[in-house]
């Protein structure tokens, strides 16, 4: 059984509905800020760019603070850290229906 789920609002107080994230090329590219929640004591992320909402796909980061304090996007640790963060986005999202 999963830990509860929190909304939180940390990246949207900060940019609002959406965050630019450059790529390895030098890119931005706007993400839409799908959810943010604190699970298991650490803040998450959900992001969708609008190519990803079509294939309904979501990227997860873990929201950390910079030395002065602002918000920033980090990677997740591992496959299992995006497996239990990608459910408990399930359950903040769908309210814990099983689904296919």
């Amino acid at each position: 059984m999963h830990q509860a789920v929190k909304r939180i609002r940390v990246l949207a107080e900060q940019y609002g509905k959406e965050v630019l994230l450059v790529d390895e090329q030098g890119a931005e590219e706007a993400y839409r800020i799908a959810a943010e929640f604190e699970y298991e004591g650490t803040a998450y992320a959900g992001l969708q760019t609008k190519a990803m909402r079509k294939a309904d796909e979501i990227a997860f980061f873990r929201i950390g603070r910079s030395p002065e304090g602002q918000p920033e996007l980090l990677p997740l640790a591992s496959d299992d850290e995006w497996e239990n963060v990608s459910e408990a986005y399930d359950d903040l999202v769908f309210g814990g229906e099983d689904t296919p």
